[in-house]
């Protein structure tokens, strides 16, 4: 009863919070180094500020109140990016490099010919995300779930472009995304609770039968299996011009006979049950990857130990006192579901606030 009772009230705590919004808080920005935008963007079946139910409930921040809102009071410039929430991840990083830019999103004349869909999307002319964007005034990115995905192919494409947009298309007609070249207008991309290395939670269920067709591979689904995952991961290029981090969560405890079950306390209870099916799972992929013990701790939907590094890119464990750039470094685990960094659906999470302002910062101050 308690659960059905709290939505309302906090749907109307978060109108009460644009009507009247909190005193703006103070931050220490003496030690900052830059302050250039950070463009946030969401995972599978997510949504941004491009898109009308935003306003009603905004990806970020959910029933706690609107996330950005909160840190642009603070001093931090941040931006909610619209993709498409079904899409590959080559499609969602089209897309936010249109949104980006201001300009009609482009698929690709040769990924749109072999794929089977329009080369051209929804048209941003006149409403680009960021006032202003390029090797002087570069932007961070935080992606969550697939978002992680998104985020990594399309600062790939930034920077090395692709080979088969550029031998299929005229020059004169090609996107700049695919041409390379801009892998210095990215400082920094953080990935929150993200599937580098895919989940199993598609695994547990038994793998779907083969895609036949290009069209049938195009989408987030098969991005995200674990084979799919480490191919697409040996496409991405990791830039020594940008600062990586990545953060896993966990809601999982293990059991006194090695599997891992839900923290139901900690959990949102629409995860409870793929995380107690992902905690006690161990198999074998279509490709002959070993699902064993060490990918049982989960989120409720993402492996912990995927969305520590991705599988072809150089990592290491944070260190505050040697943060480098080209390399994945992974941040403590955080505590909480696979929602938690979004701010949370029945299980609030206020917390989170806090924990954005300090990883702002830190990176500012680099």
């Amino acid at each position: 009863m308690s659960k059905i009772v709290s939505i309302p009230l906090a749907i109307i705590m978060t109108i009460i919070s644009f009507i009247f919004p909190c005193k703006k808080d103070t931050v220490d920005t003496s030690q900052w180094e830059t302050n250039y935008p950070y463009v946030f963007v969401h995972g599978l079946m997510g949504w941004g500020s491009y898109d009308a139910q935003y306003k009603i409930m905004p990806y970020w921040g959910m029933f706690g109140g609107e996330l950005l809102h909160k840190l642009n009071d603070k001093g931090y410039d941040c931006y909610a990016a619209s993709v498409s929430g079904t899409k590959s991840a080559w499609d969602r990083a089209c897309e936010l490099y249109a949104q980006l830019t201001g300009t009609v999103v482009d698929y690709g004349e040769e990924h749109s010919t072999r794929c089977g869909h329009e080369r051209f999307g929804t048209d941003y002319t006149g409403r680009a995300l960021v006032e202003k964007w390029d090797n002087e005034n570069k932007i961070n990115l935080l992606g969550h779930s697939f978002g992680g995905a998104t985020m990594r192919v399309f600062a790939s494409l930034m920077a090395k472009g692709s080979e088969s947009e550029m031998k299929a298309t005229d020059k004169e007609k090609i996107s700049p995304l695919f041409t390379g070249g801009k892998e210095d207008w990215i400082y920094s991309l953080t990935s929150l609770a993200a599937p580098h290395n895919g989940t199993s939670s598609y695994n547990t269920g038994g793998e779907s039968p083969a895609p036949e067709t290009e069209a049938e591979k195009d989408n987030a689904a098969y991005d995200m299996y674990i084979d799919n995952a480490l191919e697409l991961n040996k496409t991405i290029y990791t830039s020594k011009e940008s600062y990586y981090f990545s953060i896993p969560c966990t809601a999982t405890e293990k059991n006194e006979n090695g599997t891992y079950s839900a923290i139901k306390s900690k959990m949102e209870f629409i995860f409870v049950d793929s995380a107690d099916e992902i905690g006690s799972f161990i198999g074998k992929t279509r490709g002959g990857f070993e699902i064993d013990e060490s990918w049982q701790e989960n989120d409720g939907l993402v492996n912990t130990i995927s969305a520590m590094a991705p599988s072809s890119a150089p990592s290491k464990i944070f260190d505050e006192n040697n943060i480098e750039k080209g390399t994945w470094q992974t941040m403590p685990t955080y505590q909480g579901d696979h929602m938690s960094l979004q701010g949370g659906f029945f299980k609030v999470n206020t917390d989170v606030e806090d924990y954005y302002t300090k990883h702002l910062n830190m990176i500012n101050c680099l």
